[in-house]
């Protein structure tokens, strides 16, 4: 009943973003509309500089406006609004599966991981742990985060496609450390399970709640941390060595577009993300580009982990969603001990 009740309000929240009723507002002769439902990570990227950044280019080009109609929810709770009737024209969206999920749907009828420079992706990021300023409990790794005195904070995979990020990373990491050995890649995620004092909804709000005071680290994108650095917030940032890389993806979603005949302006505002001027202002906000001339000028904000893994390296998403997100998988199995249920 949590995550119907929650799925629902990710709904409410969307629809109200865009005037109420999850459709477009109706435009003005020479305006073009854009609906954009993305997670709520890249908020400010979008609405400080892509988005008034893609407008002049727009106006220049066309001598027509646009107006960008834009909710920012939680990836998992996003793409199951757009499933249940939120008429995007675009999802940015936190991982692969959610795209999968609208692409299930019938709403994306093309190949979207054949499109820009790195199979459908626009972003790319790690996982990484915030800490307090100078860490003053000495995190350095996954082990430390199973210790009694470190309190940890992370989002929940049923609702944040960062949370599934991050627990994506802490298995691979153990797997990795215990030679494949699942057993005992089971037993580090238990530990950490075990000290984790905040499930939220969303990457973003775990972070709220983690500068609220809750907790000594924060399981979290990389790029959210060094945003909300460059605001001012005081931590550390940590990267385990062993950590996954994280892949954002893009897509246009046909049925919606079709339906509201905007094609020519969605289409361009997608491959004007996977610009390089476009690109440089995602590094900006903290994310790895995924346009390699931008990823070498900027490589050197951006430390290599040593043993950085990918999804791939997991067997990709419908494995994992199956053996660790399944109703039986490891992390409801994991939650159930943990809650000694």
């Amino acid at each position: 009943m949590g995550l119907r009740i929650g799925f629902l309000l990710a709904v409410v929240i969307s629809m109200s973003a865009l005037g109420g009723t999850g459709c477009r507002k109706g435009a003005g002769e020479g305006t073009d509309t854009i609906v954009l439902a993305a997670y709520t990570v890249p908020k400010e990227a979008y609405e400080e500089q892509l988005i008034p950044a893609f407008r002049k280019y727009w106006k220049e080009k066309t001598g027509r406006d646009v107006v960008f109609q834009a909710s920012y929810v939680a990836s998992g709770a996003q793409a199951r609004a757009i499933v249940n009737g939120l008429e995007a024209d675009v999802a940015a969206l936190s991982l692969e599966g959610d795209v999968d999920l609208v692409t299930k749907a019938g709403l994306i009828k093309h190949d979207w991981k054949s499109k820009g420079p790195a199979g459908g992706m626009v972003t790319a990021s790690v996982v990484a742990l915030g800490v307090r300023p100078g860490n003053p409990k000495g995190i350095e790794d996954w082990e430390d985060l199973t210790r009694a005195d470190v309190d940890v904070v992370t989002p929940d995979p049923a609702t944040s496609g960062g949370a599934m990020w991050n627990v994506n990373a802490i298995w691979g990491a153990a797997l990795r450390r215990a030679n494949g050995d699942e057993a005992a890649a089971l037993e580090l995620l238990k530990r950490i399970r075990a000290r984790i004092k905040a499930l939220d909804t969303s990457g973003r709000e775990s972070m709220a709640t983690f500068e609220r005071g809750v907790g000594d680290v924060a399981i979290t994108y990389e790029n959210e941390l060094l945003l909300r650095a460059r605001k001012g917030r005081s931590y550390d940032v940590v990267l385990p060595p062993a950590t996954i890389r994280i892949d954002n993806p893009l897509a246009v979603v046909d049925t919606n577009v079709d339906r509201h005949g905007n094609r020519e302006v969605v289409e361009a505002f997608v491959e004007f993300l996977w610009r390089e001027e476009s690109q440089r202002v995602f590094a900006d906000y903290g994310f790895r580009p995924v346009v390699a001339a931008v990823a070498a000028e900027v490589a050197d904000r951006f430390p290599q982990p040593p043993e950085l893994f990918t999804v791939g390296d997991l067997g990709g998403w419908a494995a994992i969603r199956e053996k660790l997100y399944s109703q039986d998988g490891i992390w409801a199995r994991v939650n159930r001990e943990v809650a000694g249920r």
